[in-house]
């Protein structure tokens, strides 16, 4: 359902750090919106040096660049908290200053969206469509998270 794209220099992040990262993008997504941690998706693209431009210019030091495509619904309190917490979250793993994050969040519909093989729903009725999914696939879904 979400998927989150972390955009970075290339070899800026370690590993570890990446699994920080993935790892707590994915905790605060769950947290904040109620989703199942087995949706979450954390992508890194990573890019050599001076192919990456702010303000015209390479950028020259780390910057980490989250953008994230959630389904739309969720209320304004609810995505600033998403955003904050994943800002502290984010710039603790990759070991940067909060203003070296930049994050962007993107509202996609859900009927717009096919994941594991569905449809998915609309935002809180994760439980239901979770049910009603075959079991072999409520089972590989939640085999992912455990």
């Amino acid at each position: 359902m979400p998927t989150y794209v972390v955009t970075v220099q290339r070899d800026q992040l370690d590993a570890s750090q990446k699994t920080r990262i993935a790892q707590g993008i994915t905790r605060v997504h769950s947290e904040t919106t109620g989703a199942p941690s087995y949706l979450a998706q954390v992508i890194f693209s990573e890019v050599d040096k001076g192919n990456y431009f702010v303000g015209g210019r390479p950028l020259s030091h780390g910057h980490v660049f989250v953008h994230g495509q959630i389904r739309g619904g969720r209320t304004p309190d609810s995505k600033s908290t998403l955003i904050s917490s994943m800002l502290k979250a984010v710039a603790e793993a990759a070991s940067v200053p909060c203003t070296g994050v930049w994050i962007y969040i993107v509202d996609l519909q859900a009927r717009q969206m096919v994941e594991f093989g569905h449809v998915l729903p609309e935002p809180g009725d994760e439980p239901a469509w979770t049910a009603a999914l075959p079991q072999s696939d409520r089972e590989m879904m939640q085999a992912i998270s455990a």
